[in-house]
């Protein structure tokens, strides 16, 4: 289990399960006809999908412009989610 945290495995297990969520949340919406269009999902996701990377380049202490870069395009998929919504 300690290998697992130290080697950042635990972050690539957490994303396979957010992609998981978008595939089940896409089937979802497609057979009930009703939940959150994927598009609008989309950016609420990769925000997620970008913060947790940029934990596994400080779990596995990267250089910093790797952690600075995930976090840069998290920024970016939360304000594209802000502007989806805000219309």
């Amino acid at each position: 289990m300690a290998d697992l945290f130290s080697s950042g495995r635990i972050v690539d297990l957490i994303i396979i399960l957010v992609a998981l969520e978008a595939i089940a949340l896409s089937v979802y919406r497609r057979r009930a006809g009703r939940g959150i269009p994927f598009l609008d999902l989309l950016p609420n996701l990769l925000s997620g999908v970008f913060l947790l990377l940029a934990v596994k380049a400080a779990m596995l202490a990267l250089p910093w412009p790797s952690i600075a870069s995930a976090l840069f395009a998290a920024l970016l998929a939360h304000l594209s989610d802000l502007v989806r919504r805000w219309r």
